[in-house]
């Protein structure tokens, strides 16, 4: 008998943020040998998806003229302001229709690595949502099941995708994934953290 075909898995990255908090594009703070940005692509390029969704809003223009965005759909949410949820809604669209699993990450947290990711999709077990539990709690990345792409179309706010988990907590599967869970950038000490962790300071 023919093996059954490989899931199409899609990556949607969430780079749409206003930054408001920051007071300058998150997406295009220097990191690394490049900017936020460049390090969250790098990741989901090299996770082998099928297909990588980058959504866009505040600072977008400055965002495609910095940033190599080859191999992306790229999409912009002129919503931005209403949270992550308005960029999810704005990128299930662009996805291929035989789209079967789709990952989330954020577009401001650079210390996720492909490895984190195929351990979700290794261990989600076919379950509708799956999220990744690392030593001090649950975090991103998000998989969601092609089911769940008209609930999360529908969604509101910014913590609206959290609200979803909540409210199917008995569909959720928690795969364990080592160490803590990669911080995000919101202000200046949260980049001074990141950049602490790229440079190995304890």
């Amino acid at each position: 008998m023919p093996l059954p075909p490989e899931p199409r898995i899609a990556g949607v990255i969430l780079a749409a943020g206003a930054s408001r908090r920051l007071g300058r594009p998150k997406q295009l703070l220097p990191y690394g040998d490049g900017v936020l940005l460049d390090a969250v692509l790098t990741t989901a390029r090299g996770c082998g998806f099928s297909q990588i969704v980058l959504a866009l809003g505040g600072s977008g223009d400055d965002v495609r003229r910095t940033v190599d965005t080859g191999g992306c759909d790229v999409v912009d949410n002129p919503r931005y302001e209403d949270g992550c949820s308005s960029s999810i809604a704005a990128a299930i669209p662009a996805l291929h229709p035989g789209t079967d699993v789709v990952v989330l990450l954020l577009g401001d947290q650079p210390g996720v690595r492909p490895e984190t990711v195929r351990r979700l999709l290794s261990g989600r077990n076919g379950a509708a949502l799956a999220v990744c539990r690392y030593e001090d709690g649950i975090g991103h990345p998000f998989a969601f099941a092609r089911a769940l792409l008209p609930a999360l179309s529908r969604l509101h706010g910014d913590k609206a995708v959290w609200k979803l988990l909540e409210q199917r907590a008995g569909e959720v599967a928690e795969v364990a994934v080592a160490g803590r869970i990669p911080p995000d950038v919101d202000t200046e000490a949260d980049y001074a953290q990141i950049l602490a962790r790229l440079e190995g300071v304890p």
